[in-house]
């Protein structure tokens, strides 16, 4: 009966948004529910292909992609509990670039060259919080595109 109710809240859980198996796992236990039932419970559901680790890592490299650094994407994939295969194939098929999601990125967010050191800044640590690192920022900021 457990195992049941389970499901269902877990099958709840994924109607709204996809989760990695390691993120669904842990919020059903920190909800109270047994860890053995959770385990069986999500091999259920990912034998019915209802949770799936390389569809969640699909659906957040295509959510994330031109607006984060492949680094980024991949780094809060790994947080997430995804195997690194799954990351490592999400991001191929997806076939991100840095320097054009950067450039894309700094061109919808800026538009224009800093006026000052304070502006700079406030621009690299915009850009940098999204995983692109500081000297491609700053190649980008000394050569902006027109």
């Amino acid at each position: 009966m457990v195992t049941r109710t389970l499901r269902a809240q877990a099958i709840r859980l994924l109607a709204r948004r996809e989760y990695a198996r390691a993120e669904l796992e842990a919020r059903l236990v920190g909800a109270g529910a047994d860890l053995a039932e959770v385990r069986s419970a999500l091999d259920d559901l990912g034998a019915q292909g209802l949770l799936s680790d390389q569809r969640f890592a699909r659906a957040v490299v295509g959510q994330k992609a031109g607006h984060y650094s492949r680094r980024s994407i991949a780094g809060g994939l790994k947080a997430k509990g995804v195997a690194a295969s799954d990351i490592d194939d999400a991001l191929r098929e997806a076939d991100l670039d840095d320097d054009a999601a950067l450039t894309s990125l700094w061109q919808r967010r800026f538009g224009q060259v800093p006026a000052n050191d304070r502006e700079k800044a406030r621009q690299v640590r915009y850009l940098q919080a999204r995983g692109f690192s500081v000297s491609a920022i700053l190649k980008l900021l000394r050569d902006p595109p027109q």
